[in-house]
């Protein structure tokens, strides 16, 4: 019966259906796993079979039924599915299994404007030879289920409105090499595309969405982060919403500080009219976030920022939450709410803050950025002053307001500005730190546009990647790794275009760099170290010391080759003062781990030759990226030992690494009884780290009487995060009654309420 049915190849041609055909590539791809069975495939995949059906859809059928086996018990099915799909996705490129050679690659592709022309103008025929021969596809083997979904999702060259795919994964990593390293002289440069190559397809290396979608093509706007500040007046909003559009557009996030904007019922042109208050035009900058959806990528997406202090906070705390309608709403954006050392110690006295709008109070806008001193001085000063409209009101009633908002949308975001300042890279006197981005890791100077075209104003763009801490045996390699990342990442400022010149005077200025880490559970897992009871401390000291202090070496030895950034005057690190010097010092009583590398002769030699780079470091989520390294999330403990993604193809499951060894060691989001360890951790990162920490705060209602959360405790951490020197605080996540397998999904898939009704105070 089955040799009468023939079947559509994707040529077109139809052959007799043979299915011993399927069952030796379904025995290929098993060869060399654990638990895994080829029958079980076979019997999974159900496949009606009919006259003239598609290879394609034998295909894909059997890759979702190896993809449906993947479990705790049977993890390598997720290799299993993963080598299938590679199979197909080459058919699908390629029309066969084994890549071209790379040199026709490129040809094709550039004639085809899918790639840019320079790879061909820069390199030789007999450099791309080599190159070819230094491939190796067989690394497409070692990728997980989920990591080759989110290839070919969102990172290979493709067709979006067709699905057609036109390369595999070691050609989008040996292309980001050779486009990187291009400016590198003839013969320096191969070296370098080769070490790098190597570094970010052996997943030591971690890229980010917009480096990985976009070196290679002729888009070349590829900074993850942009930062944009607004001024209060009509031409620099309109000139924020017109650089908002700009870059959302090219798959870059977005944080906008629109905290100067005056408050309703303001005067307007000497009394001639009021001024309509802030959310209008926070309205306008939602717009302008949501027109493009980042090239087809990811969604647009923004986080606005503002002071806790301004006089409409009680309506901007709430602009997110489900209740009240359109217009009194602003829900598509996430929003960032700024705190001092004034606030706090307002809460802690059981004080009163005032309220103002910053167009009122001349000068407290600007100190509550630069000089705390100041701040302090002159908003008693307008607390006093009869004449100026204000309102009071408990301090703990604003604070309890914020945890509120934070916890029953999980998306509502704090940022320590005092801490952004005093522990910070930047002189704030000359270059304060006002604002950050949209998943609070970045933290860069601004100056508000008057028009889009204003080559004086300031938008920060930060080009990020992440060292695979699980694929790291001994400290000593981030040495190379560090000396890797930065060239690489440097070389990217002078390569990208930038659609708005603000954003290039800031950058050549500055050249500021963010460079993270994915997979710390699974290191703390596989040194036996926990998250809660402070094991993991003396271990994260350690590390993130080798980190910083490689990466600012790695700047400093490009300085004397390249030269400092230009503005390198107006760090702190020109004046010889490092991390170690300027964080808080409440660190040292959970940690009193002793610093390892000789920072005093690296203090010398940056004072000597200056830096490359502004900035460094930065621990971003990695939400997605990481999937590509079959990494757990950037810093963060998992919620299950499979975590379930969602994706275009519908749900990704991964399991954690090594799961089967080392199951007893990793310690479940869930588990943790509270957010005091995990804030010790980050706080000890904080420590080194220039720039801040996508950092979390977690909650499960069910450990609480009436299964409500006390919000003395949602208060007590926020005192925690701020006496560790915690900059900045990301999502709330609360406890969903969903199974413990769940993990978090992608930030623009998320509910922006609060699943089941789960974050009651």
């Amino acid at each position: 019966m089955n040799q009468q049915l023939s079947v559509s190849k994707r040529n077109g041609r139809k052959e007799p259906l043979d299915l011993d055909k399927i069952h030796r590539v379904i025995t290929w791809a098993a060869e060399g796993l654990d638990n895994v069975s080829v029958s079980q495939v076979e019997l999974k995949s159900h496949i009606q079979f009919y006259d003239g059906i598609r290879t394609e859809d034998i295909h894909e059928t059997i890759i979702k039924a190896a993809a449906d086996l993947i479990s705790k018990d049977t993890p390598d099915y997720q290799y299993l599915a993963a080598r299938l799909a590679v199979f197909h996705l080459r058919k699908k490129a390629y029309g066969q299994f084994e890549p071209p050679h790379l040199y026709d690659q490129i040809v094709k592709l550039v004639e085809e404007k899918r790639y840019d022309e320079h790879l061909l103008k820069d390199y030789t025929r007999e450099e791309l030879n080599e190159l070819n021969e230094y491939i190796d596809h067989s690394r497409d083997m070692t990728f997980s289920y989920a990591a080759v979904k989110q290839l070919e999702g969102k990172y290979l060259v493709q067709n979006r409105v067709t699905g057609e795919i036109y390369e595999s994964a070691q050609f989008l990593y040996i292309l980001v090499a050779a486009s990187l390293f291009s400016d590198y002289d003839k013969e320096t440069r191969l070296d370098y595309i080769k070490r790098f190559y190597d570094a970010v397809s052996q997943f030591k290396i971690s890229l980010p969405t917009p480096i990985m979608a976009g070196v290679r093509t002729p888009t070349r706007q590829f900074s993850s982060c942009v930062l944009i500040e607004c001024d209060d007046s009509l031409d620099s909003i309109n000139a924020t919403s017109s650089a908002i559009v700009k870059y959302v557009s090219q798959r870059a996030g977005i944080g906008v500080n629109a905290g100067r904007i005056r408050a309703l019922g303001s005067p307007i042109r000497n009394g001639e009219a009021f001024h309509t208050g802030c959310i209008p035009f926070y309205k306008h900058f939602q717009t302008a976030v949501k027109s493009c959806s980042q090239g087809g990528v990811r969604g647009g997406a923004a986080t606005l920022f503002y002071p806790l202090w301004h006089l409409e906070v009680e309506n901007l705390l709430v602009l997110k939450n489900n209740r009240g309608v359109e217009e009194n709403r602003v829900r598509h954006l996430d929003y960032g709410v700024q705190f001092n050392k004034t606030m706090y110690s307002r809460l802690l006295k059981d004080d009163y803050i005032t309220l103002f709008s910053p167009s009122d109070t001349p000068g407290l806008y600007d100190a509550f950025f630069e000089d705390q001193e100041l701040f302090e001085e002159l908003y008693t000063k307008y607390e006093k002053d009869e004449s100026i409209r204000k309102k009071r009101i408990k301090a703990i009633e604003l604070f309890s307001m914020f945890a509120q908002e934070r916890a029953s949308t999980g998306r509502i975001y704090l940022q320590n500005v005092d801490h952004c300042n005093t522990h910070s890279p930047f002189d704030s006197k000359v270059a304060p730190i006002r604002q950050s981005n949209l998943c609070l890791e970045i933290a860069l100077p601004t100056k508000p546009l008057n028009n889009v075209n204003d080559a004086e104003g300031e938008i920060a763009l930060c080009t990020l990647s992440a060292f695979n801490l699980g694929a790291i045996k001994d400290l000593s390699e981030l040495e190379e790794l560090a000396e890797l990342a930065v060239r690489a990442l440097d070389n990217l400022l002078d390569f990208q275009d930038y659609p708005v010149p603000a954003a290039h005077t800031a950058t050549m200025g500055r050249r500021t760099l963010g460079i993270g880490v994915i997979n710390f559970a699974y290191y703390l897992a596989k040194n036996g170290k926990k998250y809660s009871d402070g094991s993991a401390n003396a271990l994260t000291h350690k590390t993130f010391e080798a980190i910083q202090y490689y990466l600012m070496k790695a700047s400093n030895e490009l300085a004397k080759e390249r030269g400092a950034c230009p503005k390198f005057n107006e760090t702190t690190y020109s004046k010889g003062i490092m991390p170690i010097d300027t964080y808080k010092k409440d660190i040292d009583s959970i940690c009193d781990e002793p610093l390892h590398l000789d920072w005093d002769a690296l203090r010398d030699s940056i004072k000597e030759f200056g830096m490359r780079n502004s900035t460094v470091s930065a621990l971003m989520p990695s939400e997605t990226s990481s999937q590509i390294s079959n990494a757990t999330n950037g810093i963060e403990p998992p919620r299950g030992h499979i975590s379930v993604k969602a994706s275009k193809d519908g749900i990704l499951k991964q399991v954690v690494p090594e799961y089967e060894k080392l199951k007893d060691q990793y310690e479940l989001l869930w588990d943790i009884p509270s957010n005091d360890g995990y804030l010790g951790l980050v706080g000890i990162m904080q420590k080194f780290v220039d720039q801040t920490i996508s950092a979390n705060t977690n909650y499960d209602p069910t450990k609480f009487e009436g299964g409500k959360v006390p919000m003395k405790l949602l208060l007590k951490d926020l005192l925690t995060a701020y006496k560790l020197g915690v900059k900045t605080l990301y999502y709330h996540n609360t406890r969903d009654g969903a199974a413990d397998a769940q993990d978090e999904l992608k930030p623009e898939a998320e509910d922006d309420g609060c699943e089941g009704g789960a974050c009651k105070i």
